[in-house]
C-alpha cells in the first residue's frame, strides 16, 4: 500500500462529540423540514405512479422551460418536472407529471398542449412512460425492504469477520450515510427516484468497505497486544493514522469523479449525483467519527478483547 503520510498521528476521536452533534442537526434538521415545510417526502412517479414523455423538437427549447412548465401546469396535472436529456444541442426534453391514467391518455394531453403552444417548432415523441399508483406503491415497499436486508447481511457479514461489537460499529454508519446523502432531497423538495435508492446503495458498499479496511488494522493490533501498551482510543486512532494513505487516496478517487459527475453529469442524472457528492462526504468521516466512537462506547459496557 501506497505510504505518502507516514507516523502520523493525529487525535481523531478529539473531535468526535463535535462530528455526532453536526450529523445528528443535519439529520433531525432534514426531518423536521422534510413535514413541517413540504410536508412529507417527495417520491418521483417511480414510487407513486404518473407519467413520463420525452420530446425530441426541432428548434431550441432550453431557454423556454417557464412557458413549458406553465403549459404543463394549467393543464391541472400538478407541479411538473421538466429536464433536458443529453446534450443541448440535442434539443430532448423529459416531462414528468404524476398524474395517472389508462393507457396513455395523460401522454397524449401533454403532447396536444405543447404542440398547440409551439406550432412553429415540431417535435418527435422518443419515450412514453405510465407507472400505475400500485406498482409505484409496491416499488417503494420492495426498496425499503431492500435497503433493510442489505444492511442485515452486512452485520452477519462483518460480525462473523470480525466479532459482534465491530459488526454493529460498523452497520450503525450506514444507516448514518444513508441518511445524510439524502438529506439534501428532504431539505430542498427534490424528487427521491430509482436513481437516488441506487445512488445510496453504491454509498453503502464506498462506505463499509472504508469501515472493514480501519476495523481489520484495529483487529490486527488487538491481537499484537495492542490494548496492553495503549488503551481502546489510543488504538483505534492509531490504527486510522496506519491507514490514512489509503483512505486519502480511495476517497480522493471516488470523490473526484463524483464531483465531475455532479458538476458535468447533466440533470438527467443530477439524482444518482448529488447523492453520491454527498453520500461519499459522510462515508469519509463515519468511520472515523460514528463507526469508531460506538466501538469506544461498547468497550465501557462491554469490555472488547480481540
Amino acid at each position: 500500500m501506497i505510504q505518502f503520510m507516514k507516523d502520523t498521528k493525529y487525535d481523531f476521536l478529539k473531535y468526535a462529540r463535535i462530528a455526532i452533534t453536526i450529523s445528528i442537526s443535519i439529520m433531525v434538521g432534514a426531518i423536521l423540514v422534510m413535514f413541517l415545510v413540504h410536508g412529507g417526502p417527495n417520491f418521483s412517479i417511480d414510487f407513486v405512479g404518473g407519467t413520463v414523455v420525452q420530446l425530441k423538437f426541432e428548434k431550441a427549447v432550453r431557454g423556454d422551460m417557464g412557458k413549458i412548465r406553465a403549459i404543463v401546469a394549467a393543464m391541472n396535472f400538478g407541479n411538473p418536472e421538466i429536464k433536458t436529456v443529453g446534450p443541448v444541442t440535442h434539443n430532448e426534453l423529459q416531462i414528468t407529471v404524476k398524474k395517472k391514467a389508462e393507457g396513455s391518455l395523460v401522454g397524449d394531453q401533454l403532447r396536444v398542449a405543447i404542440q398547440k403552444g409551439y406550432p412553429d417548432n415540431k417535435f418527435e415523441l422518443r419515450r412514453q412512460e405510465q407507472v400505475g399508483p400500485k406498482i409505484g406503491s409496491e416499488l417503494r415497499s420492495d426498496a425499503i425492504i431492500m435497503i433493510i436486508l442489505a444492511l442485515l447481511a452486512l452485520l452477519v457479514y462483518v460480525g462473523f469477520r470480525f466479532s459482534l461489537p465491530f459488526g454493529v460499529a460498523a452497520i450503525i454508519p450506514l444507516f448514518h450515510d444513508s441518511c445524510i446523502a439524502i438529506s439534501p432531497f428532504l431539505f430542498f423538495d427534490y424528487e427521491m427516484s430509482l436513481s437516488t435508492l441506487a445512488a445510496v446503495l453504491t454509498i453503502v458498499g464506498f462506505s463499509i468497505n472504508d469501515t472493514i479496511v480501519i476495523f481489520d488494522r484495529v483487529r490486527e493490533n488487538l491481537r499484537g497486544g495492542g490494548l496492553r501498551q495503549k488503551n481502546l482510543a489510543e488504538l483505534l486512532n492509531w490504527s486510522i493514522n496506519q491507514t490514512l494513505s489509503r483512505t486519502i487516496i480511495t476517497s480522493l478517487t471516488v470523490f473526484s469523479v463524483v464531483t465531475f459527475l455532479f458538476i458535468l453529469g447533466g440533470t438527467s442524472i443530477r439524482d444518482f449525483s448529488l447523492t453520491m457528492f454527498v453520500g461519499t462526504i459522510a462515508g469519509v468521516y463515519s468511520t472515523v467519527y460514528i463507526a469508531s466512537p460506538i466501538l469506544l462506547w461498547w468497550n465501557k459496557r462491554w469490555p472488547i478483547t480481540r
